[in-house]
């Protein structure tokens, strides 16, 4: 059984993480790293991660069907070009040695940090989904990012479905949390299959996730939003300087 301070330690940072993922996204960021620092192999602490994101956007999709706002036809068009990217990624992460899969998420975390430093856009002009075009194969290489290391994914999908299909951003939200529902089943699967899963960290993180997500929908926290980014882009930093040995 893990330590009590350890699946603590992993609950707290799952209510961050999943307050930062409904206010801002990226709450992955926060959590991979963790399981990192806490001695779980960066191989692992990718596949575990997943369980996290598979009970929260459960949640999330749940609700939003239960409001009538899931368009499922839509959603399972844009899985199904999500999903093989999603399952080459994954395995493709499960063939890395932890050492390789250190300096990538180490590389990543610095190149999602600014990301999101990137102002974003404000304003959306209305119109037909005039690159629509080009939405498949974004997802595709969007899928096999998410199934190989997930952080920051939900960045790449709103942008696909904010710019390419021009949804508003009620509409876009909707989209991501379904779409990366349905491929992060799968490519858990992977992981767990390779070995590369601990269901019993991964579920105290989850239900972290879980409890963040649903306070920060019930307080609709606002304001917090920008300080929130601050305080993560600088934990993110140093966390992935440790890992790439600067620190």
């Amino acid at each position: 059984m893990p330590e009590l301070l350890t699946l603590l330690i992993l609950y707290a940072t799952g209510c961050f993480a999943g307050a930062v993922n409904v206010m801002a996204g990226g709450g992955s960021t926060l959590s991979l790293p963790v399981l990192i620092m806490l001695g779980v192999d960066a191989g692992v602490a990718n596949g575990t991660n997943r369980i996290a994101i598979t009970i929260q956007n459960v949640a999330a999709t749940t609700t939003f069907a239960r409001e009538r706002r899931v368009e499922w036809a839509r959603c399972l068009r844009y899985a199904a070009w999500a999903l093989p990217g999603a399952i080459i990624g994954s395995f493709t992460a499960t063939q890395l040695a932890d050492e390789w899969t250190e300096r990538v998420i180490g590389i990543l975390l610095i190149l999602v940090v600014l990301s999101m430093a990137w102002p974003a856009a404000r304003k959306h002009t209305a119109g037909g989904a005039l690159r629509s075009h080009w939405m498949g194969p974004a997802l595709l290489g969007i899928g096999f990012y998410g199934g190989f290391i997930q952080m920051g994914v939900g960045f790449f999908f709103m942008a696909a479905f904010y710019h390419l299909m021009q949804f508003n951003l009620v509409r876009t939200n909707i989209h991501k949390v379904v779409v990366i529902l349905l491929y992060t089943g799968p490519t858990l699967l992977v992981f767990a299959l390779s070995g590369k899963v601990d269901w019993g960290l991964g579920l105290a993180l989850a239900a972290g996730n879980a409890t963040g997500a649903i306070l920060a929908a019930r307080l609709a926290i606002r304001r917090g939003e920008k300080v929130i980014r601050l305080v993560l882009m600088i934990a993110v930093v140093l966390m992935a300087m440790r890992l790439l040995s600067v620190i």
